[in-house]
């Protein structure tokens, strides 16, 4: 990794990846002094639309990244699917400040559960699969149902299928043939939950509030602060978190996805080298956003107060939820409402967000509730995140 640097008002930050996180980090980054950069494929993408320059190009086009590299001062990334030669690249000849490594071993959930392990954190019992007998075997050892996932790619429920019948290891094939895959024990947990951890380039740590998570359909619905959890699982997922980060030498921002098991038990289900759709809360309820806290940790600026501010229920717009939002706009007392500014408000898109701080977050899920926007989301899942 390169040597640290102190990253002033005036020069200019890099982001690789122009959707809703990199919005949201450019905002921050211009309202503290900074010129913002973005590659992104896209003409008009989030990120594009408040940034001083975008790039337009692919995140495996070695030319385009050398442009974003030449009038940058710091490079920083969005989401972790960033092509492995254009990584090496950027590690050798630009300020990466959080390095290449954690973003190979997250893109990755095969050596991302290995060095979980390694760090002392337990994960869901799983088996390697590059061939579709190991399925069946995996099978016999973990029990049924299981979860296969690609190594690879995949988000939202993408690239993902619960195996709960021997009929299912036959549909596993299509999954296999597309490269090496995780099969993972189906953990039975009471909540979803997941802590945003940052570490600047001076070594200085800082730990967002836990916060409760409900998936609809495998995407993110709502994330609760503070979490309704007990103060024993409180402090094992901050100090999982805390081990992980410790570990795997992080600079910069990791969310860190856990299942919370009966008894407290924490089992750390994926990590996120970048902020995090459930840390969007931090916006208005923390004191220091998780996108000002990520551009101070690759700046080399001290590190903000995470303190919560008030109770925060988050809920995510999808393309089917845009409408109703905006139709009840004028309803919708002291709602704070992010919209990315995307083009099409496609079925099951991030389309935006909604924050409601409350005296209670039972108050907020109430309100939230009541508004009638997501009168058409399914029932929420339960057992494994998909």
């Amino acid at each position: 990794m390169s040597l640290s640097k102190l990253i002033l008002p005036g020069q200019t930050i890099g982001i690789i990846g122009g959707g809703q996180l990199g919005k949201m980090m450019a905002l921050s980054a211009k309202a503290m002094g900074f010129r913002v950069a973005v590659l992104d494929p896209t003409d008009d993408c989030p990120c594009g639309q408040v940034a001083d320059e975008q790039i337009l190009g692919g995140y495996d086009n070695l030319d385009k990244i050398k442009q974003l590299s030449e009038i940058s001062d710091v490079i920083t990334y969005e989401f972790e699917n960033i092509d492995a030669d254009a990584l090496e690249w950027l590690n050798k000849n630009a300020y990466v400040p959080q390095g290449t490594e954690l973003l190979r071993i997250t893109q990755d959930r095969i050596e991302e559960k290995r060095h979980m392990q390694e760090a002392g954190v337990r994960v869901a019992p799983y088996a390697v699969v590059t061939k579709t007998e190991d399925v069946a075997a995996g099978i016999g050892k973990l029990g049924m149902p299981a979860v296969l996932k690609t190594a690879r790619g995949g988000y939202d429920g993408k690239g993902q299928l619960v195996i709960r019948t021997t009929e299912d290891i036959a549909i596993a094939e299509t999954l296999v043939s597309q490269g090496a895959c995780v099969l993972e024990k189906w953990i039975s947990f009471e909540k979803e939950i997941s802590v945003i951890i940052t570490r600047s380039t001076a070594g200085e740590t800082a730990v967002f509030p836990v916060a409760e998570n409900i998936h609809m359909d495998n995407i993110l619905h709502e994330t609760i602060v503070p979490a309704r959890i007990s103060k024993q699982a409180a402090e094992k997922a901050i100090e999982a978190a805390k081990q992980i980060a410790s570990a795997l030498d992080l600079t910069g921002t990791l969310a860190v996805e856990m299942f919370l098991a009966p008894n407290d038990e924490i089992y750390i289900n994926e990590l996120a080298p970048r902020p995090h759709n459930s840390g969007h809360y931090t916006i208005e309820a923390c004191e220091t956003s998780q996108f000002e806290q990520h551009v101070r940790s690759v700046c080399g600026w001290p590190l903000g107060s995470t303190d919560l501010l008030k109770p925060a229920v988050m809920v995510n717009i999808l393309g089917e939820h845009q409408q109703p939002l905006l139709e009840r706009i004028t309803e919708l007392q002291d709602w704070k409402i992010h919209l990315y500014g995307k083009k099409e408000a496609k079925h099951k898109r991030k389309m935006g967000h909604v924050t409601l701080l409350r005296e209670t977050v039972e108050k907020a899920l109430e309100e939230a509730e009541q508004s009638g926007i997501w009168e058409s989301a399914a029932e929420l899942t339960g057992g494994h995140k998909r």
